[in-house]
């Protein structure tokens, strides 16, 4: 079993993807229209060209996309995607970038858990930790 996240926007899906391929280093390996698709008719002539399915892949791990219709569109809530990273300078980068434009709801800082975590919401709605902990302990 693999469990994937599946994010939905509102309109902005292929350059949420795009700019998710670049800071990630991701590989987008798919990026359907509406236009072409049996879904065409079922949206408005202006929404054709919208995304009706993407997937981008990181190193095997994969996250799923797509534009909701206009009158489908629910705002994201109740989840955050989870990046780990082992860097801290890295977790940084990661960090400055995709929350750049966004809300920043814990900076960037060390705390008892982590080298680096912050969290925040990107500038297209996709809610995030940034994570880079410390090297766990075992109990004696």
């Amino acid at each position: 079993m693999q469990l994937n996240p599946y994010l939905i926007f509102n309109g902005d899906c292929e350059t949420a993807c795009k700019f998710y391929e670049q800071v990630l280093g991701a590989k987008i390996e798919a990026m359907m229209p509406h236009e072409g698709t049996p879904m065409a008719d079922q949206v408005p002539a202006e929404w054709r060209s919208k995304i009706i399915h993407a997937r981008l892949n990181l190193n095997g791990q994969l996250i799923m996309a797509s534009d909701a219709p206009p009158d489908r569109y629910n705002k994201p809530g109740g989840f955050s995607i989870n990046i780990s990273v082992t860097d801290p300078k890295e977790a940084d980068r990661i960090f400055n970038a995709l929350s750049e434009g966004g809300t920043i709801h814990m900076p960037i800082a060390e705390t008892f858990w982590a080298v680096r975590f912050g969290m925040f919401t990107d500038r297209f709605g996709t809610p995030w930790m940034v994570n880079c902990e410390k090297a766990v302990q075992k109990a004696a």
